[in-house]
């Protein structure tokens, strides 16, 4: 049985899955429009997509935009993502300048969760976490695959990799292909629940993984990405329309 977390004013793993707004614009005055606009939508928790930022290079500007955003949420809590572009980001780094841009991300405390990616090496996502836990910040371990879906014994594996390694939250993404490549996303999803007690964030993408991403609260995800200004990955709905369904679940779920 996952063990809820509290993140500030959210808990994420008790009822219906929270939902999570992704900041994706490049500078700094749309990202201002963005947030202010998301906060009062009443975002649950919002991401930034800083390999979207112009500046992301600039550590200086980095910790700025961080400070402006997170006046401006107000206690929603803040989700820091640097995609890499082997797993979908928008900007090629180095991996060292990945390393370096989340350890400097950490220790200005600004962000209270950081996205890691799991394939960037064991020893790398455990000095991030440690560095984090430091900070009494929460990471979540991420894996995405644009291509394809591994089969469920690969997905539960790489879910169970990223507990092992010490990630707060568990996050795999992966493409459908075919209606039974979501079945199998589902299905380890469901069957993860029996390994660990850690809160999941999965997904199928793409216009035939959308089931996926408002059934949580059925098989185990505990957070949904709803579209913002623009989607930050295939398959993500509007946020009126996301909420609306998960309340609906929600309640069936209350009446069974």
């Amino acid at each position: 049985m996952t063990e809820a977390l509290t993140i500030r004013n959210v808990t994420l793993g008790e009822g219906k899955p929270s939902i999570c707004i992704p900041l994706t614009s490049s500078n700094k005055a749309a990202l201002m429009e963005e947030v202010e606009r998301y906060q009062q939508e009443g975002a649950d928790v919002v991401e930034w997509r800083a390999d979207i930022f112009e500046e992301v290079e600039n550590h200086t500007a980095v910790e700025q935009m961080l400070k402006d955003l997170t006046a401006v949420l107000k206690g929603i809590p803040l989700i820091f993502t640097f995609r890499s572009h082997q797993e979908g980001g928008e900007k090629k780094i180095s991996k060292a300048d990945y390393i370096a841009l989340n350890q400097f991300v950490i220790q200005t405390g600004l962000a209270d969760l950081v996205d890691v990616e799991l394939y960037q090496g064991e020893d790398a996502v455990k000095n991030l976490i440690s560095a984090a836990h430091q900070q009494h910040t929460y990471v979540i371990v991420s894996n995405h695959d644009f291509q394809k879906t591994p089969p469920k014994s690969e997905i539960v594996h790489r879910l169970k990799w990223a507990e092992e390694l010490g990630g707060d939250i568990l996050k795999i993404a992966v493409m459908p292909n075919q209606t039974a490549d979501v079945l199998e996303l589902l299905t380890a999803t469901n069957e993860m629940k029996e390994y660990t007690t850690k809160p999941m964030i999965t997904m199928a993408m793409g216009p035939l993984g959308v089931i996926s991403r408002l059934s949580g609260q059925v098989f185990g995800s505990v957070l949904t990405f709803g579209a913002g200004e623009r989607t930050s990955a295939p398959g993500q709905v509007p946020v009126q329309e996301l909420r609306q369904v998960l309340e609906v679940i929600e309640k069936s779920m209350d009446v069974s």
